[in-house]
């Protein structure tokens, strides 16, 4: 078998909002009551003669619907590294909330990979709950299921090995079937956290984001997503506007738009 060569890892920037407050993105509150912005990502793994997009983010409308600052289409963002979305085969969805399973039309060949337990979750009888469908979307629900129906979705319980060297694994937490995506890449084995941990202080203090299902899934997530890095630097959380500032630009000119994950972090 010949050996299996990295993956690089892109994280595209499209949106962001500016108004959020550490209080609100902390189980609980905090004593410091200051701003803590939120960047909205969508990521791309590539290598080994494929090209995997994770999550697919909100559209414009929704910015305004949800008041976050819409930036840029994620497909424009994927076109400046070189993807282009219509030739993109597999994408991974790590939860069914609304910034994270929009542009439905984004990727007209690709197969979506997702969680039976989140499937269930956002069709089933917690949505009845308006405090538990908060972060859902009925349209991307139903836009979700229709894929099904064109036979475009494969449905994983639990960790699964996906490709040589990319895996997923449900960790539940802030969504019942949330997945997150384990990747060999140069820096080793890097995971991509998605909302697992918003920012990188919800996992480095164990303290969780103020939206979830399950506080105990969540602390969990947290200890497993170390344990499947080759270091604790190589989890990289969903939300956090320091992965900006932590990693180069994908190529010049996309400083703010796209970072180089599998980068050497500044120091």
């Amino acid at each position: 078998m010949p050996e299996l060569q990295p993956y690089e890892i892109h994280a595209v920037r499209y949106g962001h909002n500016a108004a959020a407050t550490r209080k609100e993105n902390f189980l609980g509150g905090d004593p410091h009551d200051a701003p803590m912005p939120l960047d909205y990502f969508v990521w791309a793994i590539r290598g080994n003669g494929r090209t995997f997009i994770l999550d697919t983010g909100f559209d414009e409308a929704m910015g305004r619907k949800r008041k976050r600052q819409f930036l840029r289409s994620p497909g424009e963002g994927l076109k400046c590294i070189g993807i282009d979305p219509d030739a993109v085969e597999d994408v991974i969805v790590s939860h069914m909330h609304y910034d994270h399973c929009g542009n439905y039309g984004l990727f007209p060949r690709a197969r979506y990979h997702m969680q039976d337990a989140e499937m269930a979750y956002c069709t089933g009888r917690c949505m009845c709950h308006p405090t538990l469908r908060v972060p859902f979307e009925v349209e991307d629900v139903l836009a979700m299921v229709r894929k099904v129906f064109d036979g475009r979705i494969t449905f994983h319980d639990g960790d699964r090995e996906i490709a040589p060297g990319l895996s997923v694994h449900r960790l539940g937490g802030h969504s019942k079937g949330l997945q997150v995506v384990r990747v060999w890449t140069r820096r080793g084995w890097m995971m991509l956290a998605s909302d697992a941990s918003h920012f990188y202080a919800n996992m480095e203090e164990g303290r969780p984001f103020h939206l979830l299902h399950s506080v105990e899934d969540t602390l969990e997530g947290y200890r497993r997503l170390y344990e499947l890095a080759s270091e604790r630097s190589n989890v990289i959380p969903g939300h956090d506007p320091l992965v900006l500032a932590r990693y180069p630009a994908s190529a010049p000119g996309l400083e703010g738009i796209a970072v180089r994950l599998d980068a050497d972090p500044r120091a």
